[in-house]
């Protein structure tokens, strides 16, 4: 067997083993008593339901998991991107132009056999939690503004990229990674103000005691921001969140609806001075540099395989092109990406434990941080005890339990 086709299988089947592992212990560390913690905010009835939850969720996602490791093998065990290859090549168009209808017919065939999987979380698992308001035309219109919106934002980013592979030589890898770093830079200022409110209504935050509060702690904390907008989350979901967008003076915070709903404006404030934290903690300034880092591995590893001959051996692929490579080398990077994302997990973790030291520090009473952790957990219908295993690979957020342990011990210090 070619050595390049048994890593791929190796990686591939791995992958989905470790996940599948992870996933089965943490379904069988769920504990049937509610953690004193959490008394007066679940009761019995909505903690047995946040555990169906679980498992349901779960059992989906391994069989749409396991449902696309198979495609992929068959995929390319029959030759699949080869095929591809020579339909985007009897267009008779050059090198760009035939790698963008490579491109562009994969990502097709990607959106269709996902898409019963998307319906299926959307309308019929989220829908029996009573988490789904997405109606079939918002679904629709999502579905094709994202992929309309790939398109566009995709396609000058890879004619970018095989253009400086054709063009340059020794450094073309860089020349491409600068390239794109520039370009994604360019999108986080972009992406707030045309291409978000593509999919939701942003509104500026009304006058009123949490605009006060927000921007009172924002003032004393020397954080300078664009404005206070709310989102219309709850024309997809009931679930909540909170979230920062943009850089510098630039940046705004973002509510969802439901989140405003539901908590008050002390667990309000609380939750955006977390998000300020990251900010005065360097957070969004360290990821950034780690994933530019990422990048920088990503492209010096695909220059060392992008003209291997074995690569191409491994699809059955007739012929050798730089856009085919990019594809062919991500199943080859896989195992590099698992492992550089539980690195990036870790220090998420560690981050949010962070900010919310910084809450601890900077905020009248950090137990309305708690409060909030507790509501959101229950509303969302969160794992209250994970797997540490689970936590280890996937986990961005330390379990709450964890993180409401932290910020007692930071305000016992206080």
């Amino acid at each position: 067997m070619n050595l390049y086709l048994l890593a791929v299988v190796v990686f591939l089947v791995g992958t989905f083993t470790v996940e599948l592992i992870a996933d089965y212990l943490n379904i069988k560390n769920i504990s049937q008593k509610l953690p004193e913690e959490f008394e007066g905010v679940y009761d019995a009835q909505k903690y047995a339901k946040s555990q169906r939850y679980l498992v349901d969720k779960t059992v989906f996602s391994t069989r749409q998991s396991a449902f696309m490791l198979v495609i992929s093998l068959l995929f390319i065990f029959f030759g699949g991107f080869n095929t591809v290859d020579l339909f985007a090549r009897s267009f008779g168009f050059g090198t760009i132009g035939t790698g963008l209808i490579f491109m562009l017919c994969l990502y097709v065939l990607i959106k269709i056999i996902t898409l019963p999987f998307r319906y299926y979380n959307t309308f019929v698992l989220e829908q029996k939690y009573g988490f789904n308001k997405t109606t079939l035309k918002t679904f629709i219109s999502d579905t094709i503004k994202s992929f309309v919106l790939t398109v566009i934002l995709g396609a000058p980013m890879m004619v970018m990229v095989i253009w400086f592979f054709i063009r340059f030589g020794t450094f073309a890898w860089l020349w491409a990674f600068a390239a794109v770093a520039a370009f994604q830079l360019l999108l986080t200022f972009v992406a707030p103000v045309l291409i978000m409110p593509l999919f939701n209504k942003y509104t500026p935050l009304e006058d009123g005691e949490l605009k006060t509060s927000v921007e009172a702690y924002a003032k004393k904390e020397n954080f300078k921001m664009k404005g206070l907008f709310k989102m219309d989350g709850s024309k997809r979901s009931s679930k909540s969140n909170a979230f920062f967008t943009g850089f510098g003076k630039f940046r705004r915070i973002v509510l969802f609806d439901t989140l405003i709903e539901k908590h008050t404006t002390p667990e309000l404030t609380a939750v955006l001075a977390h998000e300020m934290g990251h900010y005065k903690k360097g957070h969004i300034f360290k990821f950034i540099m780690f994933s530019l880092a990422q990048g920088v591995i990503i492209f010096f590893l695909l220059s060392l395989f992008i003209n291997s001959r074995g690569l191409f051996e491994a699809f059955n692929m007739q012929y050798m092109s730089v856009y085919a490579g990019l594809v062919l080398f991500g199943f080859l990077y896989s195992p590099v990406s698992f492992v550089l994302g539980i690195i990036g997990n870790y220090f998420s973790r560690k981050y949010e434990y962070e900010a919310d030291a910084y809450v601890v520090k900077t905020y009248q009473d950090a137990g309305h941080l708690i409060d909030a952790l507790k509501k959101l957990s229950a509303d969302n219908l969160s794992n209250l005890t994970p797997h540490k295993f689970k936590v280890f690979t996937e986990y961005t957020h330390p379990p709450v339990l964890k993180r409401i342990n932290a910020i007692k011990s930071q305000m016992s210090l206080k």
